[in-house]
């Protein structure tokens, strides 16, 4: 935020100066960034006075929001299209957000307000409002859904907090907190806790931390925290997980890193860098099949930003 057995086949006999060509050659494509097969485009989010979440709704609709006012927008990819969706009442603010389509509904962090907001997919409507922390104290920056609940990072305190939601959809009135231990527990930057995502199983989390640069699992039980080895992505925002696959924002290096997790979490590669010349100061990201969609928050121009006008970008993943 504000920051591919071999079956049985004839011999064939290769002369051994085609072999390190063959090395060269598939050295040289992964190496280099895969071209485009559709270009970059930009959907605007009309009015907006700032950016900075996002989240995958049904099909090829998003959510995304006006930082500094609290407002959402609702889109659609294939239209290239947005328009504002919910007018939030004065003093809030959205940063990260996900969804919970089973239930419809969405879930904002709150920022600097310390803040976090359900609102009803259907009807744009406030189904509840957490005060998680002090404003100034705290920032509500992030949020992930599991079957149970969703778990909000504190960018300024060493501690995640979980808001249960019942299988019918209902949120608890109350909330947990959950302190987080090891090395995500660091709290020497300006901005540490960032994005964050769930397994499939809801039985790890994995956060990002701005200040360090890493990525960190995190035990949703105990809050012990573990850094997943061979990542760095300096200024590290939002965070996608899909498959195996983690697809990290990196706000001010204007840059998505698309990593490669081994099975039990425990280290990861960055297989591609994904740039583009259209991203300016990208936060956070969702992901429409083969595309991204991406937030411009434009924090290149000051915070608040001054931008004329702020967008998503949508980008081969």
């Amino acid at each position: 935020m504000l920051t591919t057995t071999q079956r049985g086949s004839p011999v064939v006999r290769v002369r051994r100066t085609v072999v390190p060509l063959l090395l060269v050659a598939l050295v040289t494509v992964l190496a280099t960034p895969v071209a485009a097969s559709r270009p970059a485009e930009v959907i605007v989010l009309p009015g907006a006075s700032s950016a900075e979440g996002i989240a995958a709704g049904r099909g090829a609709t998003f959510y995304a929001g006006d930082l500094f006012r609290g407002d959402i927008f609702r889109g659609n990819l294939q239209r290239g299209t947005a328009k504002r969706f919910i007018d939030a009442p004065a003093g809030r603010m959205a940063s990260g957000m996900a969804t919970d389509l089973a239930h419809q509904l969405l879930f904002v962090a709150g920022a600097l307000t310390g803040q976090a907001y359900i609102y009803d997919l259907r009807t744009g409507a406030t189904v509840a409002t957490y005060q998680f922390g002090a404003p100034g104290a705290s920032i509500i920056n992030d949020v992930t859904v599991t079957k149970h609940g969703a778990w909000f990072t504190d960018s300024l305190q060493a501690q995640l907090y979980v808001v249960p939601v019942s299988r019918a959809g209902v949120p608890g009135p109350t909330f947990r907190t959950l302190a987080v231990s090891g090395p995500a527990a660091d709290t020497s930057g300006d901005f540490n806790l960032n994005g964050i995502q769930a397994t499939p199983n809801g039985k790890t989390l994995i956060v990002a931390h701005s200040a360090t640069g890493q990525l960190y699992t995190v035990d949703p039980r105990t809050g012990a925290s573990a850094a997943i080895a061979g990542v760095s992505v300096p200024n590290v925002d939002g965070i996608v997980l899909e498959a195996g696959r983690l697809w990290a924002v990196q706000n001010f290096s204007n840059q998505v890193s698309r990593i490669r997790l081994a099975p039990d979490l425990a280290s990861g590669v960055v297989e591609a860098v994904i740039t583009s010349d259209l991203f300016q100061t990208p936060t956070t990201a969702a992901r429409f099949g083969s595309r991204l969609a991406v937030v411009n928050a434009k924090f290149d121009t000051g915070i608040p930003p001054t931008a004329d006008q702020y967008e998503v970008i949508v980008v081969n993943r």
